[in-house]
């Protein structure tokens, strides 16, 4: 389940925590190619409901990380900027969700730059049913074969296929049907089985021996994250 923010309303988006986690290793310590992906809680009253994610890529031999997400402020919505990958998210601590590193990693990167350019909603952000932060991310990871992420129910957005209705899972190892985001189905070998109400997620997952749950996320004897890319 990814970690609960402090969901502390007094606090002030610019006075919030946004310091690293430690999750990720120092760029310099680490030559080898990287691509992880997190997942924090939203910031304020959001964060009861959904959580956001984003993915951050290094390439072999750079002296700094990618963080690349989407946001709900500018005309622009899709960021690609250099910083620390594991930073809490408006004080809400991240959750590392997936992570490739070495020659695997260096090939599926120049992947995901180009399935970001190709993203179909650089403009347009809804925070519910989607596009938005958690439909950028499940919209990339579909598009890069290797790149297959198990996102947690939480991610409010993950389901929004546009116009379409029938897609592949984001893990790659299942099919979901979603009309609009306000209602479908998922099922997975990662995932296990998830219903989707008005964006909302349940479903239980047999691989982990947990239920998921709206607003709590994955509750099991495992945890699923984070997951190796193989």
């Amino acid at each position: 389940m990814v970690a609960c923010s402090n969901l502390d309303n007094g606090v002030n988006w610019r006075d919030a925590d946004r310091s690293s986690s430690g999750l990720a290793p120092l760029a310099a310590d680490s030559p080898e190619a990287l691509v992880q992906i997190y997942g924090a809680r939203a910031f304020s009253w959001r964060g009861y409901f959904a959580i956001h994610t984003w993915i951050a890529t290094k390439s072999e031999g750079a002296e700094s990380y990618t963080v690349h997400e989407v946001t709900g402020w500018g005309h622009n919505k899709v960021r690609s900027y250099r910083s620390m990958p594991d930073r809490a998210w408006y004080g809400a601590p991240p959750t590392l969700l997936a992570s490739v590193s070495g020659e695997q990693a260096s090939q599926l990167i120049p992947q995901i730059e180009q399935a970001i350019a190709d993203y179909p909603y650089p403009h347009t952000y809804e925070a519910w049913p989607g596009p938005n932060s958690n439909t950028f991310v499940a919209w990339t990871v579909r598009q890069v074969p290797g790149l297959e992420v198990n996102l947690p129910n939480t991610a409010i957005g993950k389901d929004y296929l546009g116009n379409g209705y029938i897609a592949q899972a984001p893990s790659g190892a299942g099919y979901q049907f979603s009309a609009g985001g306000y209602i479908g189905i998922l099922a997975g070998l990662r995932e296990g089985l998830e219903l989707n109400i008005l964006g909302l997620s349940l479903g239980i997952d047999p691989r982990h021996l947990a239920i998921k749950l709206p607003g709590v996320g994955s509750l099991g004897l495992m945890d699923p994250w984070p997951q190796p890319l193989h």
